[in-house]
């Protein structure tokens, strides 16, 4: 049996993430107790433990109600990032790994968006769960770290293999995806991409997961590092990490 994903909404733009195998179940953030309840009761499953990427209400406000419902539950999150996360029962940092029903999860230190910030990658299901780090067609608001620690989280996730699904934290992408085309508006690539997602979100469909290979080719914020993009956003000479800051200092004012 392979291991399943469950993308649930939540909130306004939030997603959750379920993982199954061998009738236990596993939950990436928690931003809301309610549907993740209602998709676990329409599965006919429990919950068992729950990873969190990081301390941001909108990613942990749902456990209370999510424990309450499923005694027992067992919390995974950031050593570094203990003292502003709720109770956990294991603490992780970059490079540790634990099983999951057989199956090795390994944790990259992601930091940027928060200080903390975790990723979970699963390479038996080409799965990373990067939260607000690495984004379909864009990366999170950096409010704790610097543009350098950003810059590195997301040069180490591009890392992965190109198959693998991006699984982030919010429906952002069409809002992305517009910021993108202001930077490069001839990638053919793009182009294509934001044709599919507007018709997916016109049918109300998630435009999450996307995999790492269509990242690379759409993504700005992955496409820093390239000589046409610095050209593109008048930074001929600039090194990878003052152009990924000048392009994500124009998504905080897009």
């Amino acid at each position: 049996m392979s291991i399943e994903i469950v993308t649930v909404a939540c909130r306004s733009d939030n997603y959750a993430f379920l993982i199954r195998k061998n009738n236990r179940t596993a939950l990436v953030d928690a931003p809301e107790a309610a549907p993740i309840l209602d998709a676990l009761k329409e599965r006919g499953w429990d919950l068992h433990e729950v990873w969190i990427t990081h301390h941001h209400a909108d990613h942990v406000e749902g456990l209370p109600g999510l424990k309450q419902a499923h005694p027992g539950l067992a919390v995974t999150g950031a050593r570094d990032d203990a003292t502003r996360l709720p109770k956990l029962d294991r603490e992780v940092a970059e490079g540790d790994a634990f099983q999951f029903e057989g199956h090795e999860v390994r944790v990259h230190d992601v930091s940027g968006h928060t200080v903390g910030h975790i990723a979970f990658h699963i390479p038996d299901a080409d799965a990373a769960f990067t939260a607000d780090s690495l984004m379909a067609l864009g990366c999170g608001r950096i409010f704790e770290g610097t543009p350098e620690m950003m810059w590195n989280s997301l040069s180490k996730l591009a890392d992965l293999p190109a198959e693998t699904l991006i699984y982030s934290g919010h429906e952002y992408t069409l809002n992305n995806g517009r910021f993108a085309l202001s930077i490069e508006p001839d990638n053919p690539d793009l182009k294509a991409r934001m044709q599919r997602i507007e018709e997916a979100r016109d049918r109300n469909a998630f435009t999450v997961p996307s995999t790492l290979a269509e990242e690379k080719a759409t993504n700005p914020f992955l496409r820093a590092s390239l000589q046409e993009v610095k050209d593109l956003i008048s930074m001929p000479q600039a090194d990878d990490v003052s152009a990924f800051a000048e392009i994500r200092s124009r998504k905080d004012s897009f």
